[in-house]
Parts: C-alpha cells; structure tokens; sequence
C-alpha cells in the first residue's frame, strides 16, 4: 500500500479519505502523523490558493509527495458566502452548529432561491516544491430550512444535493449512505480525479 500524505487535520475529513481512497491502495497519513504539531496558515483568497498552501507546505515537511484540498459552501443569496471563509464563518472557535445556526439564520429573511448553494473541493499536488497537478469537483443543491441527519460533518446537516432532491423527503448530506455521498459530492469527484491521476503516473513510471 502506498503513503499519501493530505495536508489535514479534521478527524473526521480523514475518516471519509480512508474511505475513498482506501480502495485505490493508498495509505493516508495527514499532519497528526507528524513528529510535530503543525498549524497551515490558509491566508489565500481562493479555494485553489488555500490548497497549495496546504500541499506545498507538507511538501517541504515531509520531502514526499502531499496532497492538499480546500472546501467549503457557496450559497447563492451570500454572494457566494461563506466561501473560502466556510469553515471560519462564525469564529474560530466556532463549532459545525455554531456555523450552520449562522447560515440558518442570515437565510431566514431571503427568498427561497437565495437558498440554492454548491460545494467547491480543490485539491492540489506538490512534489519538488511545487504544485504539479491540480482537480477540481462540484456538487449542487440548496440550503434546508433546518439541520436534517448526524452523519457527515460541517454544513453537511443541511445541505440537499440536486442528484437526490426528488427522493421523499429530500435528504440531505448527513443523511445519505457514506456511498451515495461520495458517488455525488465535490471531494468524491475530486478525489475520482486525483487517483486517476496518481493511478496515470505510477503506470508511467513502471
């Protein structure tokens, strides 16, 4: 199995990485592998800005190739908010409920189709110092009246992806089977990419 270094510190994002790329034969390893607590300032003002900070940065810890992704909300009637701001939205103390009761509440007073949203994943590959690839995925619905589900993590509680909004009632995220998501949601088809990518490359070299 091969090491894949991802430029992460969410419990829980690792937990859905094992799962997708697992099958693909690759061992994750993330910055709490590290011999040294490591904290990424995502000072960048786009998704793929964030993650080649993250990428290039594990790239020069670790000397091995290291994958970083960013993600977050777009939600039409913020302008595209919270963005890249998604997991800082309500504070940096903020918890996933702190930021969802945010989300809820500045949708509250909008019509209904200010609650059409997407999610952005962008992942980036450094080695030698430098990004050498880069993928992006989508996934698009809208925003819940109200948080539905415990599984998944973040805004997952209430966002209803498009692929499955005519099923009743409309499920969102935190709802769906770990399979269903992953086959639908933006780090999935990202993800899709990338070992597609690494898959390319290996061959190449052999």
């Amino acid at each position: 199995m091969t090491d894949l270094w991802i430029a992460t510190g969410n419990a829980k994002k690792r937990v859905e990485l094992e799962r997708l790329l697992g099958g693909a034969g690759y061992r994750i390893l993330t910055i709490a592998d590290l011999d040294d607590p490591l904290e990424i300032v995502e000072d960048g003002d786009t998704f793929a800005a964030n993650a080649a900070i993250k990428a290039l940065t594990l790239n020069r810890i670790t000397g091995e190739l290291a994958i970083g992704d960013d993600s977050g909300l777009c939600v039409d009637g913020l302008g595209g908010g919270p963005g890249v701001f998604s997991a800082r939205y309500a504070g940096p103390d903020a918890s996933d409920r702190d930021r969802i009761d945010k989300l809820l509440a500045e949708l509250a007073p909008l019509p209904t189709d200010a609650r059409r949203a997407h999610f952005v994943c962008h992942i980036s590959v450094a080695d030698g110092g430098e990004v050498v690839a880069e993928f992006t995925g989508e996934c698009h619905g809208y925003i819940a009246s109200e948080p539905q589900g415990d599984g998944g993590f973040g805004y997952d509680p209430v966002f209803v992806p498009d692929a499955f909004a005519n099923r009743e009632p409309a499920p969102t995220f935190a709802e769906l089977d770990p399979t269903e998501k992953d086959a639908i949601s933006h780090r999935g088809i990202a993800l899709r990419r990338l070992v597609e990518h690494l898959t390319t490359a290996d061959q190449s070299r052999s």
